[in-house]
């Protein structure tokens, strides 16, 4: 390769904006020389780098974006301690090809301290990790900013903006409350995404305790039809609190921690006495 070719290649992989080959491409050529690769093999390699590279920064950057509660993962969640859920029915809907596609929902159901968050979270996870876009909300928070939106004369756009996500996960669904502008923002939210973008939905009642959410009993009827007609329900029952026995086990592991700790610092005492 010329002098003018080492020169030149940089830029042009600035141009392109393909920030890994312009990274490596000198290593990767010197490799190349050495095993007596030809062009095409040496060009793959380069591709399949930037590619990774690439796929690697997508997934950080939804991550990011997607707001989703920390430490809430699917390798953490203990199956264990609930019944109506499985880890093999969670892995098929966590890799999203089918529901998330044809904008299908999932609606987790329990009572409070049932582990509902956090299945949902590792499920968003999984999804984000597969290629799709997720953001978490907190569903009283969402309406806030869509009755904003609304009053601003800008719930069109509220409501396209998120329609860039592939998933909307609506977190403590139940806790809206009985208000005229609350209920008008979310229905049309569900409408905005049915049949066209998923929704994963928690709530801690199923919908004969909707009542108290939608005021309108006819807009009930219509945001329950319109969210279970392509949708995947759960309900999930703890034999123990979820969260209780995630602090137990917390509380177990440090008390195990704590003699290593006691231990050590003996030691260390023993030693300066000496």
């Amino acid at each position: 390769m010329s002098q003018r070719d080492h020169a030149v290649l940089p830029l042009l992989l600035t141009q392109l904006r393909l920030p890994t080959m312009k990274r490596i491409w000198a290593d990767i050529a010197a490799e190349a020389e050495a095993k007596g690769w030809q062009g095409p093999k040496y060009l793959s390699h380069l591709c399949e780098h930037e590619m990774a590279d690439r796929d690697r920064r997508r997934i950080k950057r939804h991550m990011e974006e997607a707001q989703l509660p920390r430490g809430k993962t699917l390798e953490s969640y203990d199956f264990d301690c609930v019944t109506g859920v499985s880890k093999s029915q969670v892995l098929g809907l966590a890799s999203g090809d089918v529901w998330i596609k044809e904008g299908m929902n999932v609606l987790i159901f329990g009572m409070s301290g049932a582990g509902k968050t956090h299945l949902a979270a590792a499920i968003g996870e999984k999804l984000i990790e597969n290629g799709f876009r997720v953001l978490f909300n907190r569903t009283t928070e969402l309406v806030q900013k869509l009755q904003a939106a609304k009053k601003a004369l800008s719930l069109p756009a509220a409501l396209e903006k998120l329609d860039r996500y592939d998933c909307l996960i609506l977190d403590d669904f139940g806790y809206v409350q009985k208000d005229e502008l609350e209920t008008s923002v979310l229905f049309e939210l569900i409408c905005e995404r049915y049949e066209h973008k998923s929704l994963v939905i928690t709530c801690n009642q199923t919908f004969t305790g909707w009542d108290h959410i939608f005021r309108d009993k006819q807009m009930a009827v219509a945001a329950v039809d319109r969210l279970i007609h392509h949708a995947t329900i759960l309900e999930v029952e703890v034999k123990e609190s979820y969260r209780k026995r995630q602090a137990i086990g917390k509380t177990i592991l440090k008390q195990r921690q704590e003699p290593n700790k006691v231990t050590h610092s003996a030691k260390l005492k023993i030693g300066r006495e000496k």
